[in-house]
């Protein structure tokens, strides 16, 4: 355990805060060990996983613990499935690419999305016609009370939009050790549909894709878009697109013709980076912070001197302004600390 510990180096941001309190914990007992002694002296407690999720906007007064559980095993269910498990440490991008390298289907749409497999649960992880949910069949779980190992199916969870029972009435409750997934071995659901897709099938001259191919034109697209957190500070998609009811759009259209949505039963999903960037706030800086000119919806420590307070203030005054034109409110996707 480590003290006035720096974690520039575990948020992709790269805000410079510190932590009272340090621990990198390789296995469950490390684990378990430095939360009851967060317990016995009554102090906070924050999981990094692999920093692309959170935004420290001040130096943390608690236990910081870098969860470095590493492992993956497999079981064969059937001649089409298998089942696919990971410890929470493990990267992401690299347990899709593990399972790709593997002929594994149902991650493809989900290549390149920041952060370890641990944290994937907690907000239902979701790219390009794919959520966790679709795939997902449990993770294994430390009661942070209690210490005992729990486990939680897909029901358990209560998976939403960027949701789980982990950020709602659970929350702060578990640590998440593992996750399984049931992946087809051969007859794959290959899911081209949404996004830009197919255009950048096309332009790689694929006509009958495998999930490989779905993977790199994912990367090729994300790549296109979303800037590398190595080299400039950001946490991908800042905000969620939001959901309004079906009556609220076609007032809406009515004022904004190309309104972009994606119409689900009685409620209509908006991109929030169409809406940022009717705002005028793609490619804006103000001091160190600003939209990324390639895509709005991203906010970038564009100096990489920015302080957590500079970003979230900068996130208020996006807020602030799409509901003043729009009259919807946007809700930060990253965790704020």
């Amino acid at each position: 355990m480590q003290k006035n510990f720096s974690l520039k180096p575990y948020n992709t941001f790269g805000v410079d805060a510190n932590a009272e309190y340090f621990v990198e914990a390789n296995s469950v007992d490390e684990l378990t060990a430095a939360l009851q002694y967060a317990q016995s002296q009554n102090l906070p407690v924050l999981f990094l996983g692999g920093g692309s999720n959170i935004l420290l906007t001040k130096n943390f007064e608690g236990v910081a613990i870098q969860l470095n559980l590493k492992g993956i095993s497999e079981k064969i269910l059937n001649e089409n499935e298998i089942s696919v498990t990971a410890k929470s440490g493990e990267n992401w991008h690299e347990f899709v690419l593990y399972c790709l390298n593997k002929n594994y289907g149902g991650l493809e749409n989900l290549s390149l999305i920041p952060g370890n497999v641990g944290t994937s649960p907690m907000q239902n992880i979701g790219a390009y016609g794919t959520e966790i949910k679709d795939v997902f069949t449990k993770c294994k779980v430390l009661n942070r009370k209690t210490f005992e190992i729990e486990v939680f199916d897909l029901a358990k969870c209560r998976f939403g939009y960027r949701d789980s029972i982990f950020k709602q009435e659970r929350k702060d409750k578990y640590v998440i050790l593992e996750v399984s997934f049931k992946l087809t071995t051969q007859n794959h659901l290959i899911k081209t549909e949404y996004g830009a897709i197919k255009t950048e099938l096309n332009n790689l001259g694929i006509e009958n894709p495998t999930i490989q191919d779905v993977s790199k034109a994912v990367i090729n697209i994300r790549q296109s878009k979303l800037p590398d957190p190595k080299k400039m500070g950001n946490a991908g998609s800042f905000f969620k697109n939001p959901t309004i009811p079906l009556q609220q759009f076609e007032k809406l259209q009515q004022q904004f013709e190309n309104i972009q949505g994606y119409p689900n039963g009685d409620s209509v999903k908006v991109p929030a980076g169409w809406l940022i960037e009717q705002c005028g706030w793609k490619g804006k800086q103000i001091g160190n912070v600003a939209s990324h000119q390639l895509q709005a919806l991203v906010i970038v420590n564009a100096t990489g001197n920015a302080t957590g307070k500079e970003i979230f203030d900068f996130s208020t005054m996006i807020i602030d302004s799409v509901k003043e034109k729009f009259g919807i409110e946007l809700e930060r996707e990253v965790n704020t600390v």
